[in-house]
């Protein structure tokens, strides 16, 4: 299935300045990724729109304090990242369409695109739209989003993507338009 401009525009008003710069991209991860039924492209387009702020961030904003939570402590051990206070909080922050985060998902993300290790080295590469829309593809793909996506479980990718269900309200709206123009019952 193929997504046109104008399609993606009505989904993600908001995406105006961006959208054809990622348009061509989206198609190919897609399709690359099995993203193709009107019922799993209108799922995809709502997370990685309320993800990315309708295209417009492709790298997780926050100041160096809160992007410290990713450095020591618990969460930074379950991301893969070193426990020393070394900046790996701040190199593996969430980047890309669906916010890949942690140098554990960055390798499993970086084995899956190039066969090697270059997201560790160069973890910038998933603010380029070609990668930031691949890589939620591959995300999507490999945390069995399709098969929910089949079955409506909306809450599930939610929480499969977020950790919980922050932002569910505008997911949900972003969802509803997609499903509208994707002619989604």
């Amino acid at each position: 299935m193929v997504i046109t401009l104008s399609q993606l525009l009505d989904v993600m008003p908001g995406a105006r300045l961006r959208a054809g710069l990622f348009l061509s991209a989206l198609n190919a991860a897609m399709d690359l990724y099995r993203i193709n039924s009107p019922q799993r492209t209108a799922a995809f387009l709502a997370q990685i729109g309320h993800e990315s702020g309708e295209l417009r961030y492709v790298r997780e904003l926050g100041s160096d304090q809160y992007l410290s939570k990713y450095d020591t402590g618990t969460l930074a051990a379950r991301l893969g990242n070193t426990p020393e206070a070394d900046g790996d909080g701040q190199k593996y922050r969430g980047r890309g369409l669906i916010q890949i985060t942690g140098r554990r998902n960055y390798l499993a993300c970086s084995q899956a695109l190039f066969g090697d290790d270059r997201l560790l080295r160069h973890p910038e590469l998933l603010e380029q739209p070609q990668w930031a829309t691949e890589s939620a593809a591959w995300f999507w793909q490999s945390n069995g989003l399709n098969e929910l996506a089949d079955k409506d479980q909306f809450t599930t990718i939610t929480r499969r993507i977020n950790g919980g269900l922050n932002g569910l309200e505008d997911r949900l709206q972003l969802w509803a338009r997609a499903k509208v123009v994707l002619c989604v019952s």
